[in-house]
């Protein structure tokens, strides 16, 4: 059995629901994309930076970032612990696991900053 020391909820239930919601967040993110691009007229800087710079699309556009976040992070961590276990790999499994939730994390916060730093422009 696998600890769930860094699960996001604690809760298989609770992540499969979360893993839900964002994939709904990112759905509507990405029909919002689409229609953007598919009916902005003069499709230059001045209209891009109107409409991402805008306030509800930088709010959209954080709650996409956040949700990609989770729904990776859950994903990323059901991988780990399914397969990176000592029927699979061996003793070194619960180390090796560490390591791999741990670049995980550190990609999705540096994904998270470089993502909020464009968006809020700061």
């Amino acid at each position: 059995m696998v600890t769930q020391v860094l699960s996001l909820t604690r809760s298989g239930l609770a992540d499969f629901v979360i893993q839900r919601v964002t994939a709904v967040v990112l759905a509507a993110y990405t029909f919002c994309m689409l229609g953007f691009f598919l009916t902005a007229a003069p499709l230059d800087h001045a209209a891009l930076s109107a409409f991402f710079l805008s306030t509800p699309m930088q709010v959209f556009s954080t709650l996409a970032i956040l949700s990609t976040i989770a729904h990776g992070w859950i994903g990323m961590w059901t991988i780990g612990t399914d397969y990176l276990r000592p029927a699979h790999i061996g003793g070194l499994a619960t180390a090796i696991r560490f390591v791999y939730q741990m670049v995980c994390l550190l990609a999705l916060f540096v994904y998270l900053l470089w993502a909020l730093r464009l968006i809020w422009q700061f």
